[in-house]
């Protein structure tokens, strides 16, 4: 299957070489890689038709400049695939206006990071059953077994992704917390690396996530390499949001966001009041 590529960053760039792995042939195009396609319209002109067009760039603005510029080169029956983490609400909006024009339209959410290239990428897809059945054999190449679906109509495939994501930001400041824990202890000096490769056999927590960890303590035993900043790509603020539309607690994912806010401060200010609550009632020792 021949199709276009836009954005070339660290999960187009790698999706590009595992559909070309298996046959496929993909025009990439990215403003800082113009090889293949010197820009959007030239990419357009060497597919053939219905032409499948996959967007793989940032969310939001760039996104919808994207999207707008494509619409104005792809013909009715034409495909039109946000790859990216874009908000499910704009993926809906999005997709009634470029329907509208004739051209199919799917959104991806897409797991894997900068492992997709060799284990393959879980794919999220929201699209009408006629435009799934188009892209399903890239589908099929870029996942594992079993590591697709079509999970509903336009919009869909995001707002499963945003769960996702909604998910793994309670999974990693669980296991932050966890080893946190375990590293403050004063009663034992423990290997938090060991620890996380026992966990990683038969444990109930075993994951790749925790095997991440475990790769991590290994190259960096006390993490002294790294600061303490967990940015939130919005997809975290998202679901905590739809949790609230919806009237679902979330405490778990909640607690995961706030703390990654706190994690962003260089001081947190509200942390600076409280220390001058418990002086100003208490006399209690604070530091200047």
């Amino acid at each position: 299957m021949k199709i276009g590529l836009v954005g070339l960053g660290r999960m187009g760039g790698n999706m590009k070489e595992r559909l070309e792995r298996d046959g496929h042939e993909v025009i990439g195009y990215s403003r800082s890689n113009t090889q293949q396609a010197k820009d959007l319209a030239d990419l357009v002109r060497q597919l053939p038709t219905p032409r499948v067009v996959w967007l793989m760039v940032p969310a939001g603005d760039v996104t919808q400049i994207n999207i707008d510029e494509m619409c104005k080169l792809l013909d009715e029956g034409d495909v039109l695939i946000d790859g990216g983490n874009s908000n499910f609400r704009d993926s809906i909006r999005r997709a009634s206006e470029v329907e509208a024009m004739g051209i199919r339209w799917a959104d991806s959410g897409t797991s894997g990071g900068i492992w997709g290239l060799t284990e393959g990428y879980s794919l999220m897809i929201g699209a009408h059953e006629e435009t799934f059945q188009i892209i399903e054999p890239l589908a099929r190449t870029l996942a594992p077994p079993n590591g697709y679906a079509r999970v509903g109509p336009p919009g869909a495939g995001h707002f499963v992704k945003m769960v996702h994501n909604g998910i793994e930001y309670g999974m990693m400041q669980s296991f932050g917390e966890g080893f946190e824990i375990m590293r403050a202890s004063q009663e034992f000096d423990l290997d938090l690396h060991q620890i996380a490769n026992v966990w990683r056999q038969g444990s109930v927590v075993r994951s790749w996530l925790l095997d991440l960890a475990a790769s991590a303590f290994e190259k960096d035993p006390d993490l002294e390499q790294l600061k303490g900043y967990a940015a939130d790509s919005g997809e975290g603020r998202w679901t905590v949001l739809e949790a609230v539309n919806t009237g679902v607690a979330a405490p778990a994912i909640s607690a995961a966001l706030f703390a990654r806010f706190v994690s962003q401060q260089e001081e947190s200010f509200a942390m600076k009041v409280i220390a001058a609550l418990r002086r100003e009632f208490g006399g209690h020792e604070v530091k200047s």
